[in-house]
């Protein structure tokens, strides 16, 4: 089974950015959809974008658009998530997570999900 690991979460100043990483322990990954999805307390994850395994087909939610960039280093098993222009209701736990279906936005059909890495913006 896939393992993934979030990290480059932290504390953050309104209008920075940080960037996230998402390391897989297999190759396998590269057959796989990847996303990164969102998660505040007592609510739902939410997606906000995904790259497909050619690591150029990406989907993204609305509200994070010319914000947030994902992209991938099929190399190195890598997911990256690029934030900029950080708001404070950015502030929550940061998943990463494969699924073998395409793009997909539903968190039910993402199978492999990481630990979380937390980030947090000051205003």
């Amino acid at each position: 089974q896939v393992q993934l690991v979030e990290s480059g979460g932290g504390l953050v100043q309104a209008g920075g950015s940080l960037r996230l990483s998402c390391k897989a322990s297999e190759a396998t990954v590269n057959r796989y959809t990847m996303a990164w999805f969102r998660q505040t307390q007592g609510q739902n994850r939410v997606f906000l974008a995904a790259i497909g395994p050619n690591g150029v087909d990406t989907s993204s939610t609305e509200s994070v658009k010319g914000r947030f960039f994902i992209s991938r280093y099929r190399v190195q098993n890598t997911m990256y998530l690029q934030m900029n222009n950080l708001k404070p209701e950015d502030t929550a736990v940061y998943f990463c997570a494969a699924s073998r279906l395409y793009l997909r936005y539903d968190p039910t059909q993402y199978d492999i999900w990481g630990q979380g890495t937390q980030v947090t913006v000051a205003s």
